[in-house]
């Protein structure tokens, strides 16, 4: 045993102080430890041993970088220093000091910072070297949510389909961090479109979608009821699919240099490679200060060549982004499939901070390469510097789509699951119009599209542009809407002028609405149509006897209005949300539909927090 004398001198023995060479040890250890993976055996039996010293210092410093708490060089000497005076407390734990041959006691667990002598007191940095953490710059786009309007006033409500998710991934990635997602961010059709259904699809390519029209009671208001609108791609299958010819644009700007960054993005990359046929083409264009071709058109039977090209991307430098659209576009041409895919697929952080900024002009730009049959897709990475408003206006006029991709479970989903409707387009410039009949409908809102609203002429105007389906798409709308004589009406009828419905002297007076929608072919520019009478045939009794995936998509619905803060579901509970989602959850077979219910928890628990 030690006596009270000798850990009184083993107390007061002073820790020297480090040097310059042991302080770069430490942060070259450290910063080591940081690009470790973390390795640890399973144990099948018995308790597993606790982690080593270098294990735990490992584990600590990966804990703080993964928090964000460094800011600045400066600071990373501040946090190695304690670090290291950590280690050498663990050290003594593991082996402690011999006195009189005997070993020393040491404590169980280190003493206070303020009070402890083996723990290394850093002298404080100058405030003016200390930087605080970059202020979030992501653009999103703002938007009101749609009003709803008196049948006999404004019987037409027109837009354009929408088939991005990018929506849903942002406002997941919001609440696992721990905040709601603000609510600008949230549009309601890109979080129910995000899940695949099972609508019933057409019999052929010659038709390229079918719609199906349900009519049931809403779950929030006992005065209203849904009009569903879903609509099915015909499934092109892979032996038929057609050629690709894919150029990716990658933004290898400085701001890429985070895990959730650039290197999930050539991880995701490397899955859509693995996808692709042997006779389909891929180029590479990477822009940072100006823009590089690190790929010329290459076949997918050159795998390797191609993953090697991704594998040797590295960040640095500002953003050219238009230098790098219209490199992309060249190699894009120079390469072009007839009758075949011809893609650019831009995968960006942000901002295009160098050449064209303005997203009008970009958008023109865009409008301009699209005419020549080479259409452009978005995926955004990372957050902090993303431009959600950017994207969303840019895959718009490339007949593409946007999705944000913030793990590999979600590259593989948009990459690899959808990789048919990601690449292969079916039918372009799709846009929906429906007439309510003012003898049966008194009110009607639609849920969602707020971005993608269109003018009553736009509908039949073939050079009005709109969102396309690709092969195998789901894409679903829902309109509220208030039976006449209900009861429910927002809107107090008017005094004067109101015109009177003669329901003897109007056409088709039992139908609910006329739903009708315009679409062309991939490569034709004159519009078909596709019409339905929504009648008491399209209606069920109760909300139960819809069918699973119809339900589901409302209960997807409501979440993203009460997310949204809307009136409409300003009392509907997230306990009633989760209850709809789990009676309707059918066949999960990727968890896209279990790891909803775990969103719908999480904002429940964050709201309630407020």
């Amino acid at each position: 045993m030690v006596d009270d004398n000798e850990l009184e001198r083993l107390r007061d023995i002073a820790v020297p102080a480090p040097g310059g060479e042991a302080k770069a040890r430490a942060l070259n250890a450290a910063m080591q430890a940081f690009d470790m993976d973390e390795k640890i055996p399973t144990v099948s039996k018995g308790t597993s041993a606790g982690l080593r010293l270098t294990e735990r210092a490992q584990k600590l410093w990966r804990d703080i970088m993964q928090r964000k708490l460094i800011a600045t060089p400066a600071i990373t000497a501040l946090v190695a220093l304690p670090i290291a005076g950590y280690a050498a407390f663990e050290m003594l734990k593991e082996q402690p000091p011999v006195i009189g041959g005997v070993a020393a006691a040491i404590p169980a667990s280190p003493p206070a910072m303020a009070n402890s002598k083996l723990m290394v007191q850093p002298a404080p940095l100058p405030a003016d070297q200390i930087q605080p953490q970059e202020e979030n710059r992501d653009r999103i786009e703002t938007f009101k949510t749609n009003p709803v309007h008196e049948t006999a006033q404004d019987p037409v409500s027109t837009f354009s389909i929408d088939v991005d998710t990018a929506s849903y991934s942002f406002v997941r990635r919001s609440l696992k961090e721990g905040s709601l997602p603000d609510p600008d961010t949230v549009r309601v059709e890109e979080m129910i479109n995000y899940f695949p259904y099972d609508w019933k699809g057409p019999e052929s390519a010659s038709t390229p979608f079918n719609s199906t029209v349900t009519v049931m009671p809403t779950p929030w208001n006992e005065h209203t009821k849904l009009m569903h609108v879903a609509i099915k791609g015909f499934d092109v299958k892979q032996a038929e699919q057609p050629k690709a010819n894919l150029v990716f644009l990658i933004d290898v700007s400085g701001s890429m240099d985070e895990p959730d960054k650039l290197p999930l993005l050539k991880s995701a990359f490397r899955l859509l490679v693995n996808k692709l046929k042997a006779d389909d083409t891929v180029s590479i264009v990477t822009y940072a200060g100006n823009a590089g071709t690190v790929l010329m058109p290459t076949k997918a039977s050159e795998k390797q060549k191609i993953l090697a090209a991704i594998d040797n991307l590295e960040p640095g430098g500002s953003t050219a982004g238009e230098e790098g659209i219209r490199e992309a576009y060249k190699l894009a041409q120079q390469s072009f499939v007839k009758d075949g895919v011809n893609r650019v697929m831009l995968a960006t952080d942000g901002d295009f901070n160098v050449g064209q900024t303005d997203d009008d002009d970009l958008k023109r730009l865009i409008e301009k390469e699209r005419k020549t049959g080479v259409f452009l897709s978005v995926f955004g990475f990372g957050r902090g510097n993303l431009n959600d408003q950017m994207m969303q206006t840019i895959a718009q006029n490339g007949n593409g789509t946007a999705a944000y991709i913030d793990t590999l479970a979600e590259a593989e989903k948009v990459l690899v699951e959808d990789a048919s409707s990601t690449l292969f387009t079916i039918a372009k410039d799709v846009k929906i119009q429906v007439e309510f009949n003012p003898a049966k409908v008194s009110e009607y809102r639609l849920v969602g599209y707020e971005t993608r609203a269109l003018k009553r002429e736009d509908f039949n105007n073939d050079r009005v542009d709109a969102g396309d389906i690709g092969s195998g798409h789901s894409v679903t709308a829902v309109y509220e809407i208030t039976p006449k004589g209900s009861g429910g009406e927002q809107v107090d009828p008017l005094r004067y002028g109101q015109a009177k419905v003669d329901n003897g002297g109007v056409a088709n007076a039992d139908e609910y609405a006329f739903v009708k929608i315009r679409y062309k072919l991939p490569n034709e520019n004159v519009s078909k149509l596709i019409t339905t009478p929504v009648t008491a045939a399209n209606e069920v009794s109760s909300f139960d006897a819809a069918g699973a995936d119809q339900r589901f998509s409302v209960a997807v619905a409501a979440f993203g209005q009460k997310l949204r803060d809307e009136d409409q579901t300003a009392n509907f509970g997230y306990d009633r949300i989760a209850e709809i989602a789990n009676a309707a959850r059918g066949a999960d077979p990727f968890g896209y539909r279990a790891e909803f219910l775990s969103l719908v928890r999480l904002a429940s628990s964050l709201d309630s927090n407020k």
